[in-house]
């Protein structure tokens, strides 16, 4: 079956909302709604084939635009490939030049929409946030919360609480602090046994890799409206996450790191090619920081994950 190759856009109004489109309903998936786009034509390069189609469709040119997520999705009819862009800046006022309906949502509210099943993970990656951070090891309660509220104040939108031991029962104390710290700021992400799920409902949960190996054969351990990640490091563990449904990855290690010295890395190069074949957002990790934003999307990735780069105070 030849692979359609569609352009699609994450558009982002001053205010931070999203346009969407209703798809006409004579068309394939009719009647769903989508992330404006359309086919790339023979020989046409994505980026333009997105300028185009977003003037034809809604009467707007683009100004910025960068790689957001590429997503292979087979239908029993059509395959495709979704090469997806965020548009952060255009001139004109977006309508339905071919008489679509359009909406402007909140990031947070566009679950409460029916979109093709190849456009959740573009649903997922317009929820999620550039940078997340993973925070430190060895801090006092308070020193803790001081950082992370600075953090927060930086503009930090994804936070994963981390403790050298995830399964110390002082850490679901320490959770509950930074769950209200977090509240209305930030989406908290949590570590640890399965069984504290029911104990943080607000929270979403991380898993390590030997708990995706572990759990993927079962699938999701709680509905999609709560996220789900998991840490990969190598295809095999890339491929399991996608089997079990989670909304966003970390790959790592990509580079050296202070923390783990001499360990191997993965490197630019390998790090985009596993991406290639991956269908979720995903942060790279390891020895990066906000100067390496631009190259994670230029290799496929949401953003950037990272300890001591996000955390305030340190370089």
């Amino acid at each position: 079956m030849t692979r359609l190759h569609v352009v699609a856009a994450v558009i982002r109004d001053p205010q931070g909302q999203i346009l969407i489109a209703q798809r006409p309903a004579h068309k394939h998936q009719g009647g769903l709604w989508e992330f404006p786009g359309g086919k790339v034509e023979a020989g046409e390069a994505p980026a333009v084939a997105l300028e185009r189609e977003l003037a034809e469709e809604l009467g707007i040119q683009v100004t910025a635009a960068r790689p957001l997520l590429q997503v292979r999705h087979d239908y029993p009819d059509q395959a495709v490939l979704l090469d997806v862009w965020q548009v952060d800046a255009f001139t004109g006022t977006a309508h339905g030049a071919e008489g679509q309906p359009l909406a402007w949502v909140a990031p947070r509210d566009l679950v409460d929409y029916d979109f093709p099943a190849a456009n959740r993970p573009i649903v997922q990656a317009a929820r999620l946030p550039e940078r997340y951070l993973i925070t430190p090891g060895e801090l006092t309660t308070a020193e803790l919360l001081n950082g992370l509220h600075r953090a927060l104040d930086n503009g930090i939108r994804l936070v994963q609480l981390r403790t050298p031991d995830n399964f110390d029962p002082q850490y679901r104390d320490l959770a509950g602090d930074v769950q209200g710290l977090c509240t209305g700021r930030a989406q908290l992400m949590l570590k640890g046994p399965l069984e504290w799920l029911g104990d943080f409902p607000a929270a979403g949960w991380h898993l390590t890799a030997e708990q995706l190996r572990r759990y993927a054969p079962n699938g999701r351990p709680f509905p999609e409206q709560r996220l789900l990640a998991a840490s990969c490091h190598a295809a095999e563990e890339l491929a399991l996450a996608q089997q079990m449904g989670v909304d966003f990855v970390t790959l790592s290690p990509v580079m050296p790191t202070t923390s783990h010295p001499g360990a191997p890395t993965l490197g630019w190069v390998k790090a985009q090619q596993l991406l290639a074949d991956c269908n979720l957002p995903a942060y790279l990790l390891g020895g990066l920081g906000e100067e390496d934003l631009a190259g994670a999307w230029q290799a496929g990735a949401q953003g950037v994950a990272a300890i001591r780069a996000f955390w305030p105070g340190t370089a």
